[in-house]
This record gives structure tokens, sequence and C-alpha cells, in this order.
């Protein structure tokens, strides 16, 4: 979907001077990410053009890094549904087979996890994912893993990090002209459904044996929010023994446009409303949303402390039903992993861990701590979640969840909808909820609360001068509790958690617990602050003692973002 000329010349004149300035000024700059922009002409837009480059640049890393080596690199290639997806697939293909690397495409358009296992299950040295997640229906964006020869740790099959980023963007510059670069017209390697096949067996597989009733009873609504995802994720639920799953259907079918939502991230409000409304008509268990790409998932349930008002009448019986956070989705999990790995067993000499960001909860600390496993707190990313040495289980607040790294070096929201119903239905067998499960994390742990504060700025120069304020005068007190810790993340850490890399952030801690970070974003013109704050909570607490916590929890919530807003000079009602 390139914008037309002639849509661009009935723009108001400096609207449109502006845009075309921003088209040329600069090539799209490559890095962790890979490539991620609005689909257009120019060199700073994702276009053919562009892409081209970025695979003649990947192309040439791969014959620097595995020069005089044999056989050639291999690289899989995969893409979704969105507008030119397919198209910068083939290119490619075409760039990387002209100069003598063996190309794997994906079949059709797949979600990102199938590409993730497939770099995995056929040793490949590096993968390509063409997909711009959940963004706007007007971009589109190029993803880059490393593994065969290219990587041999822990990193295996996992997306780049530093110095890969920056020698392949070193590559890409290099590149003389698009014109320059040779195309084969055929020569790649089309796979078959097994492909497919085999990923939907290993997901399926993440949480064996259950309860068969249980299972076949649980009531599932899913929605894909116009992804690629739908059709898979229903199969693999089934072949678990999710057989009672409804499909939204007016979201069902891949649509590169979105139109029954407003931006397709199942965080947005409003992007869940139809799955939560065919819920409550259904009487659902639960509902399970996987974002476009279906790396990530979200998960709504009826919680008996929420009465939050239906946003309209087309949800006339909502009112009840949340969606759960990344954290508690993630809490949730970590705590089913720990428990696995307490009931397997681990190998002589191993370490399980339990690993995410360090903007995430500090929750799953507290629960790998409890069941005697390691713990690791990573950069954000699951570029850096993945690398973790013996990872059983790893997730990120913005609803990415890592089940099963052994065949999916990534974040995997299909897989991780198999352990959500698994958890939901052996829950239901007793008579409780995925609620229930969060109480008993609370009485164990206390409750752990967490908000996001944002500050977006149209001139990228107030990111840098936000930070270097916070950094030169942060608040003494934060939601009535005096700061007591500073660290500064752009000198990296070494604390009891391990240490670090530099990143640019700081993070704050108070007498009374709370915790704030604050870090710019990484593909959005924002800086973000993650807030976090634990309510003391008695093991035998009854669910008057738990609904008392919440609301106190809730209070210091709005008290900390109000004080976040105030130091990032955003304006405060």
């Amino acid at each position: 979907m390139t914008e037309p000329a002639a849509d661009l010349l009935r723009r108001d004149a400096d609207a449109a001077r502006a845009d075309l300035e921003d088209r040329f000024s600069g090539l799209l700059q490559f890095g962790t990410a890979g490539l991620r922009g609005a689909l257009g002409g120019g060199p700073h837009r994702m276009n053919r053009a562009v892409v081209i480059r970025a695979a003649s640049g990947l192309a040439d890393y791969l014959l620097g890094e595995l020069e005089g080596a044999t056989p050639a690199p291999r690289v899989v290639v995969g893409y979704d549904a969105r507008h030119n997806s397919h198209r910068f697939a083939l290119d490619t293909a075409a760039v990387m087979t002209a100069v003598g690397i063996e190309v794997l495409l994906l079949p059709r358009p797949l979600p990102t996890p199938v590409l993730a296992s497939a770099v995995l299950r056929f040793d490949a040295d590096a993968g390509v994912m063409v997909t711009a997640s959940h963004n706007p229906p007007r971009d589109n964006g190029y993803k880059v893993y490393l593994g065969g020869r290219i990587v041999t740790d822990a990193g295996q099959g996992a997306q780049i990090v530093p110095p890969a980023d920056t020698a392949i963007a070193a590559e890409i510059a290099r590149v003389p002209s698009v014109a320059s670069v040779p195309r084969a017209p055929s020569g790649w390697t089309t796979l078959g459904e097994d492909v497919v096949e085999e990923y939907a067996r290993t997901a399926a597989a993440v949480a064996p044996g259950g309860d068969a009733d249980a299972r076949a009873r649980l009531k599932v609504v899913l929605t894909p929010l116009h992804g690629v995802g739908g059709a898979l994720t229903k199969d693999v639920l089934a072949k678990a023994g999710f057989g009672d799953v409804t499909l939204v259907a007016e979201q069902a079918e891949p649509d590169p446009d979105f139109p029954t939502v407003a931006f397709p991230n199942p965080e947005e409000p409003g992007a869940t409303d139809l799955a939560i409304a065919l819920a409550a008509s259904l009487r659902a268990d639960l509902v399970v949303a996987v974002d476009p790409d279906a790396d990530r998932c979200a998960v709504a349930v009826l919680d008996p402390r929420a009465h939050v008002p239906a946003r309209g009448p087309e949800t006339p019986q909502a009112d009840g039903w949340r969606m759960l956070t990344g954290d508690e989705v993630g809490a949730l999990l970590g705590s089913d992993a720990a428990a696995r790995v307490r009931a397997e067993g681990a190998a002589p000499g191993a370490t399980p861990t339990l690993a995410c960001s360090i903007v995430s909860s500090r929750l799953l600390a507290a629960v790998a701590a409890d069941a005697g496993l390691r713990f690791a707190s990573t950069l954000t990313g699951f570029k850096w979640i993945a690398r973790v040495d013996e990872l059983v289980f790893g997730y990120e607040e913005a609803l990415g969840y890592c089940v099963d790294p052994a065949h999916v070096r990534d974040k995997d929201g299909i897989s991780a909808a198999v352990r959500v119903c698994d958890l939901a239905a052996r829950l239901a067998a007793d008579g409780r909820t995925l609620i229930d499960a969060l109480d008993d994390l609370a009485r164990a742990h206390g409750l752990h609360a967490t908000g996001q504060v944002s500050a977006r700025y149209a001139d990228l120069s107030r990111i840098g001068a936000t930070m270097a304020t916070l950094r030169e005068a942060p608040p003494s007190e934060l939601a009535g509790s005096p700061v007591v810790e500073v660290v500064d993340l752009a000198a990296g850490t070494d604390d009891d958690r391990g240490g670090l890399p530099p990143t640019d952030g700081l993070r704050l801690l108070t007498a009374d617990g709370t915790r704030v970070v604050v870090r710019p974003s990484g593909t959005e013109p924002k800086v973000k602050a993650y807030l976090e704050v634990i309510v003391p909570v008695a093991s035998d607490a009854d669910r008057a003692a738990l609904d008392a916590a919440h609301h106190r929890a809730r209070g210091r919530l709005d008290h900390l973002a109000h004080d976040v807003r105030v130091a990032l000079g955003i304006d405060v009602p």
C-alpha cells in the first residue's frame, strides 16, 4: 500500500513538503529491530528499493561471516499478509539466491513464530520475517534472526543484537545502488505445508497430558485482529484438546487494512471489544487475542472486581470483563513453568531460568526465588530475553511470552495461548479461575500492580532533553514515599539480578518498594515510564482483604502516575 502521487499532491502544501522532506531525509535505518516504517516512495520509507538494498547488505554480511565455509549460507524467509509483504519476501529470495545463498521460502503468509521455529528446525544461518507486527496498516518491516554457524550460543535462532546489527547496517550502506544488485528469477525452494504442520505439532505439545474433559469444556473466544494467526491458532488449540474455540468472525481473516480496529494492537483500548462482547454473549471462560503476526498474546477474563461499564451498545454485556496485563499473564505462566520444573525435575547440573525484561514486574523474580530457580533480568526486547542461558520461560510486559525456547527462541503468541488455556482448564476443573491464581500469587508474594505513563514528542530533541533533566534532577519523592535509589542504566548495572549492558534509562526505587523505570521508546517518538507498586497481602487473606489491597494499589498507582507525569513535564489536569 504505497500512497499514490496524486494523493500527496492533494495535500496541504506545507504538509506535502514536510512529507517529501521526510521521505528523502536519509535511508531508513537498520537496527536491532531490523527495518520498520511506513510504506511509500523514498529511501526513508518501506518499499522494494529499500528492501532490495537491505537484502543485499544482509547477504554480504552472511557471505563475509562464512567466507570459505561450505555449504553456502542458508536463509529462511517468511512473510505475513500486510501490504507488499509477499513482494518483499520474493525480492529477498531473488537477491540472496543470485549470490549463491540457499533460500527456503515459507509457503504462504504465516505467523512470525513459524519463521522463528523454521530457523532452528533447518539449522539456518539467518531468518528474515517481513512483518510490522502490530503497527498501523500503513507500515511494514523486516525482522532478522541469526543462527546456524553465525550464532552458536544461547542466542541460536534469536533476533539480532549488537554488534551484528551495526555490521549488517554497514554492509547495507556499502551497496552502491539498487540497480547494481543482481536478482535471480528463480532458484529458491518454497517449503511445503509440513513446515506449518511441524510447528503446530510442537506448539500443541507445550502442555502435554492434562484433563481431556476439562480442556473440551473450556469455552474460548479467539481473535487474530485481522492478522495471520487465526486459523493456525485455532488448529493448534484443537490439537491440544481445546475444541470449543470461537473465532470473532469480523476479524478472523487476514486483512492488511485492519478495518475493525483503529490500531491492531491488543493492548490498545477498543481492540478487543468485539471479542469481549462475543465472549460475554457466549458465556465464554476467556478471550485470547493474538496480534497480527501472532507473536504476542493477550488474555481477557471475567473478573469480579472489574465493573467497567460497556463502551457502547455493541458491548452491552461486557461489564466485568477485563484484559489481563502482560505482567499478570507473565506471572501466571512463569509460576506454571516453575511448577513444571519442580514436577519434572531438572537435569543434573542444570540451572533452569526464568527471565523477564527490566521494565517488567519484579513478581517473576519472587516466583523464581520461591521455586529455587535462577532468575535473569534483561534489557527490553526478546532479542535479549531469548539469549538467557538455560531459559525455560521468559516474558516482557508488552504481551510477549516464550514458553518453548527449545523450538521458538522468540516470543510466541500461539504456544502461549496453549499454556494459558491449559492453566485455565486445570483451574476450572477445581472450580477456580485465572483471577483466583493471581490472588494466590498476591498472598504468596504481595500484590504487584503495574502501569505505564508515556510522553509523545513531535520534536525528537526533547526526548534527550527529558532524559537529561531527569538525570540531573530526579524526583526526591514518588507517591508519598522518598526516593532512596536512582540508577542510571546508561552506565550498566551489576546488581543481585545480574549485570546489564548500558542502555538509555533510569531506574528509581522508593522506600516503600515502589519502582519506576524511565526510558526512550525504541520504536516510537516517546519517553516511557514503567510503574510498579507492591502492596503487602497476608498469606491467609480473604476476598475482602484482597479487594482492599487492590483498592490501595490502584490509588497508589494513580498517585505515582501523577508524580511521574509531573517529572516528565506532561500536562497534568
